[in-house]
């Protein structure tokens, strides 16, 4: 289907939810058609982990008392999870008790769990403080919300309509919940379940898509990875709720895999939210067969087992499972007012057209011999770069170790080619946090958002027991790692225990790290090398109302002294002259002195002749100045 080219305007409940002037007022315009391109990144790094003096080696184990390390990152508090229910004291690795990702509404971080949700108030940074728990197994859990709605995943045959305990004995379907829940959390003590919306094949992780021309709707990407319903079982379709939809007999050209499902929400009547569509993302364009991107049959060897001169491309016996298998997408990541997404689809990295979210296309598709299982991804602000995450060995097992390429278990980065009749993904390079890990912890790429310093692309992501990794990736050829935090294994001895960072998320000038076993932990940014404190105090301007990590709307920063400072340490860091930084500091400072009062209209004609001075060498540093010089006049 084509999607003529337009420009996205912004609804008034986009703008209202961000907090004054903090969206963007001018989108990118996409033309996309269901044309299918492919691209095999080449680039295989040899390498391994640097020999290193890395104060993350070597740490000391144990749950409570673990060595940590940390560079840029002051973690001001945490929540114990032994505090709540879902610690099992003898099982820590359990997933069913698992910490799973986060989402965040005014004060609060609710904290998705296998066995149900957490809302914790973190008013208080230094001491987060668990306000609510909802019991609810299913697994993942995942949480994304939007006003009063709070959406989550739930997947495992154990889930249950009622929320009980005790699952679903003798396979009993009339009980059985799996798919996405929908919640009414407008009472943050009481939530209360308003629906379930029941899918083939449960929902491990789903998208929320904001509809930028109708703001009383929004739309829900389910992306169900686990095993198909009995073809007896009753679930959404487009067609309403039926029973024969799903099953291993279902008719081969309309099976319930090789799809995501849609979901429409009424914003008013959220209990009558149904699937709309059953998308075919990774349909053959010429034969219009389901399967026609990667299908290699589970169990079979990847195609990176060996490499051309024979050697093995990882560990012996590993066979970089699981093998790449595109029937559907682990997770994708949307961008509404560019009009993009980005689906992180096992096999295959996919870049989609959402400018209809009802009718999601996919325009590019990418694969990788590296890439074991394409697992989530990341956009910039400025929609013109891709992240995507391997998540090689599923999140427990130890894919850092130092003979492990730096191209395992890492993230790909792409920029986005408009020069064509369709956005193409270009690869770049790849990133992985950049100091292996020992045997007993499990680490991979995990999930990450923006941290938003004007003129620059940062993203803050969980490695597991990896810790967190803060890393520029302003060029994705060439992406460097400018903080961390890390604690030692949990385990001293052994396999790992499951552990580590779920996320690592920017909030409202903290990061929040979802910790799998141990609970919760805020930090804040502080100053280093490659970070200074005048980029955080303007990334800080940013407050949000609500925000979900992967359901992008984009940053757009008010004038400020703040902004101001951190494109002239940028400029700084670039190379401009010293005697045009001690220019810029000198009449910056003088404004801001004098920004009322009988010299305030010269301390403005100062702002922009400074602007003037560096705009050859520094554009975005005299941009930033003639904003500031226009809200002061």
């Amino acid at each position: 289907m084509f999607h003529p080219i337009r420009e996205v305007p912004m609804n008034a409940s986009m703008r209202s939810s961000r907090g004054r002037g903090r969206v963007r007022r001018t989108f990118v315009v996409v033309a996309a058609t269901a044309m299918v391109g492919s691209l095999l990144p080449t680039a295989a790094l040899a390498d391994n982990f640097p020999t290193t003096d890395d104060p993350r080696v070597g740490l000391s184990p144990g749950f409570d008392d673990a060595g940590e390390a940390a560079l840029g990152f002051d973690l001001l508090g945490s929540f114990d999870k032994r505090d709540g229910s879902f610690f099992d004291p003898e099982n820590l690795g359990s997933f069913a008790t698992a910490n799973s990702d986060t989402a965040f509404t005014g004060d609060h971080v609710i904290q998705g769990n296998f066995s149900g949700f957490q809302i914790h108030d973190i008013s208080d940074p230094s001491n987060p403080t668990l306000r609510t728990e909802v019991v609810c197994p299913g697994g993942q859990g995942d949480a994304t919300v939007i006003g009063d709605l709070l959406f989550t995943s739930v997947e495992q045959a154990n889930g249950r309509v009622d929320c009980g305990v005790q699952g679903n004995e003798g396979g009993a379907q009339e009980s059985r919940a799996r798919g996405v829940r929908i919640w009414d959390i407008s009472d943050l003590d009481n939530p209360e379940q308003v629906a379930v919306v029941q899918t083939c094949r449960g929902s491990h992780t789903h998208r929320l898509v904001e509809d930028i021309n109708d703001d009383s709707v929004v739309y829900i990407y389910n992306n169900g990875t686990g095993g198909q319903r009995s073809a007896d079982e009753a679930v959404h379709t487009p067609e309403g709720f039926v029973t024969g939809r799903c099953g291993q007999g279902v008719d081969a050209d309309n099976p319930s895999t090789h799809m995501i499902e849609v979901i429409r929400v009424p914003l008013d009547d959220p209990a009558s939210a149904s699937v709309v569509n059953e998308a075919r993302l990774f349909a053959d364009e010429e034969t219009g067969a389901v399967d026609g991107l990667q299908n290699t049959p589970f169990g079979q060897p990847h195609p990176c087992s060996t490499d051309p001169d024979g050697n093995l491309c990882s560990p012996a016996g590993n066979n970089y499972g699981p093998t790449p298998n595109t029937n559907t997408c682990h997770d994708i990541t949307v961008y509404p007012e560019i009009g993009l997404a980005a689906g992180a689809c096992q096999g295959n990295g996919l870049l989609i057209d959402i400018s209809e979210p009802s009718d999601p296309q996919r325009i590019d598709d990418v694969a990788d011999v590296n890439f074991a299982y394409w697992h989530s991804a990341n956009f910039n602000n400025d929609g013109t770069s891709v992240m995507f995450t391997d998540e090689w060995g599923g999140g427990s097992g130890a894919r850092c170790a130092p003979n492990h390429r730096l191209s395992w278990g890492a993230n790909a980065l792409f920029s986005i080619d408009r020069s064509g009749d369709t956005p193409k993904l270009e690869f770049e390079s790849y990133y992985k946090l950049p100091v292996a890990q020992t045997a007993q912890e499990n680490c991979v790429a995990h999930q990450a958002n923006i941290v938003p310093v004007p003129g620059r692309d940062i993203l803050v992501q969980g490695w597991y027991q990896g810790g967190i990794s803060m890393f520029d990736w302003t060029d994705p050829a060439n992406p460097f790692e400018i903080g961390y935090f890390d604690r030692g294994p949990i385990a001293a001895t052994g396999n790992p225990v499951l552990g580590g960072y779920w996320s690592g998320y920017w909030y409202n000038g903290n990061i929040i790290g979802s910790e799998i076993a141990r609970g919760l932990d805020v930090f804040e940014l502080t100053p280093t090398d490659d970070l200074t404190a005048n980029e955080i105090a303007a990334a800080n301007t940013i407050t949000l109302d609500e925000h979900n990590a992967m359901s992008l709307r984009s940053f757009s920063w008010e004038p400020s002294f703040e902004v101001v400072r951190s494109f002239r340490d940028q400029a700084e860091r670039a190379g401009l002259a010293a005697n045009h930084v001690a220019n810029v500091d000198r009449f910056v400072e003088r404004a801001e002195r004098f920004q009322s009062g009988p010299q305030a209209r010269a301390a403005v004609a100062n702002l922009n002749a400074v602007a003037n001075q560096v705009r050859g060498d520094a554009p975005d540093l005299a941009g930033a100045l003639n904003d500031l010089a226009a809200e002061l006049g």
